[in-house]
């Protein structure tokens, strides 16, 4: 008997895209952890204490919305988009549907409630993430007497549904930390059908290794690109599937492709910092030019990489660097009080995460990925819970979850670091952070640059990116994506959905760009294409063997970091 549920509920496709939209890639300068929702309820629940009449009128305005549903004259229904009642029993059973009507105006009441407080903006802010994530939770969708699919898949089954539920959620206490698990894991190895484009480690430090690609056409481009991570996730995001990878595009357009690994840090690397990791970058840099002979290169760091590729441009790197790409990057951290995670970023908060890093001596990709995963519940949570315990299915296989569940970890001094340009802000306020005996100042370094962002994207909110744009310097080509954090960058040509908007940054601000923005249909992947070849020099025939005599081969990609 299939364990896929036959009903309209999500299925494993709808399920992978929407939590793909929802991929961890944190940029460390969120600092969540379970004290702020424990503030965040504080001040919800003083909220009600302190203000009775408020919650007096909510509760009666609720008991009168009770009253017009039972007469069958309420009009609620749920937000369009809202597959958690896709079910057409919601619609055709009375019980059901009035379940719902009082479920939604349960909902609208408690939102109702922070709304019309005397609680600050920010406060409020903080108030409803508690609020929203206490209402996803008691949907009448994520019970199994409630959940009509989840009946009739335990009818259907004979009951089996409901056996194989439970022995999911057996192993997920026992291995997953008591969280619904997002992918199946046993469907992917690393280096066997993950990150399998041929290649080589050529240079190995403490902190990286450095891979180089196997080029795919006769002639390459002189000019090397060389890829740096973000820190907290593994480098294979841009090597996934063949069809999906950035990382085979490049190296079928002729371009010499280099990629950072970042090594997994332990509590004993607690004192390794933002320089060091400049530094060991420099050393990869130094290995793509020598080993390519070219003087130069191409850069390019995606989120938190973005933020050690531009310190490192801006320091060791001004005299190496030709052209910087930098994708769903922010370099002013102010502009992150957009993002979902904007009213948790205080001053207070952000020392007491660095307090509670410095303790422990590192942060832990996985706890991260838990705390963020409450943010956005429905997608990340609730989905998986129906799916997994209340229908009995397996998670899905799908690529980009199992990446997204291989976190890494960051030590303790490198997430200061992160957190302190929070208050600092080194890429705006010029003379503010020196590395390796370098002062950052943008103003005294140019390179081409090339800034994507996302449009739907709530970690690295596209306004902001638009601000790194501005920061690199007017010339800036920039591109908005029509997708999320992790989405606007898997976007291969095959994508039959994608579009961008494109052109100069604009010194007016992101609304201008907008307004004189063009906008093309399919992957911004091909106008980078031609961005890169007209500043990657002449073509060169493409070598024969990797590495040099200086860096010889050091073991076959993906490497061995990846695997810690």
């Amino acid at each position: 008997m299939s364990t896929e549920d036959p009903g309209p509920t999500l299925s494993r496709a709808e399920l992978s895209e929407e939590a793909s939209k929802n991929t961890l890639a944190l940029n460390p300068l969120v600092a969540i952890q379970g004290q702020d929702l424990l503030d965040s309820a504080g001040i919800l629940f003083k909220a009600v204490i302190n203000e009775p009449k408020v919650a007096t009128e909510q509760w009666l305005a609720f008991v009168g919305e009770l009253g017009s549903i039972v007469a069958g004259k309420s009009e609620r229904a749920p937000k369009p988009g809202d597959k958690r009642f896709s079910d057409p029993t919601w619609k055709e059973s009375s019980l059901h549907r009035g379940l719902l009507k009082a479920y939604l105006a349960w909902g609208e009441a408690v939102n109702g409630l922070v709304d019309k407080t005397s609680l600050s903006n920010i406060d409020k802010a903080r108030a409803h993430l508690i609020t929203e994530i206490l209402i996803d939770a008691v949907a009448p969708t994520n019970a199994m007497v409630t959940n009509p699919a989840a009946v009739r898949k335990f009818v259907d089954s004979g009951g089996q549904s409901l056996w194989r539920g439970l022995k999911n959620y057996l192993d997920d206490l026992t291995r997953n930390r008591g969280m619904p698990s997002m992918v199946d894991t046993s469907a992917f190895r690393v280096g066997e059908n993950l990150a399998v484009t041929p290649g080589a480690v050529v240079l190995r430090n403490e902190l990286l290794e450095l891979i180089q690609y196997t080029p795919t056409t006769p002639k390459v481009w002189r000019r090397p690109l060389l890829i740096t991570p973000p820190q907290i996730n593994k480098y294979y995001a841009l090597d996934l599937s063949p069809d999906k990878s950035m990382v085979r595009f490049l190296l079928e357009s002729g371009i010499q492709v280099f990629c950072v690994s970042w090594r997994n840090p332990t509590a004993a690397d607690r004192d390794v910092g933002l320089e060091s990791y400049v530094a060991a970058l420099d050393e990869a840099v130094d290995a793509a030019r020598e080993v390519t002979g070219s003087d130069d290169i191409s850069m390019m760091g995606s989120c938190s990489g973005g933020i050690t590729s531009t310190a490192y441009f801006a320091t060791l790197g001004s005299a190496k660097i030709r052209n910087m790409v930098l994708a769903v990057c922010l370099l002013d951290p102010n502009t992150a009080d957009e993002s979902a995670f904007g009213c948790l970023m205080t001053p207070e908060t952000m020392r007491a995460a660095k307090e509670t890093s410095r303790l422990r001596g590192l942060v832990d990709g996985h706890e991260l990925a838990r705390m963020f995963a409450w943010m956005r519940p429905n997608d990340l949570i609730w989905n998986y819970w129906v799916n997994n315990y209340l229908l009995g299915n397996q998670p899905p296989a799908f690529d980009i979850l199992y990446w997204n569940a291989d976190t890494t970890r960051l030590p303790a001094r490198l997430h200061g670091d992160y957190l302190d340009l929070y208050f600092t802000n080194p890429f705006v306020n010029a003379g503010k952070l020196a590395l390796n005996d370098r002062m950052i100042d943008m103003s005294k370094v140019k390179a081409d640059c090339y800034v994507v962002a996302g449009v739907t994207d709530h970690i690295t909110p596209w306004k902001g990116v638009h601000r790194t744009a501005q920061i690199m310097g007017a010339g800036t080509t920039f591109v908005l994506s029509n997708s999320g954090h992790l989405q606007s960058l898997l976007n291969p040509p095959t994508n039959p959905k994608a579009s961008f908007m494109i052109g100069p940054v604009n010194s007016a601000g992101p609304d201008a760009f907008l307004a004189a923005s063009e906008k093309r249909k399919g992957s911004w992947w091909l106008d980078w294409r031609d961005w890169l070849h007209r500043r990657s020099g002449e073509e060169v025939g493409a070598p024969a063997s990797f590495g040099s005599q200086r860096h010889p081969v050091l073991a076959p990609a993906p490497g061995t970091y990846v695997f810690e």
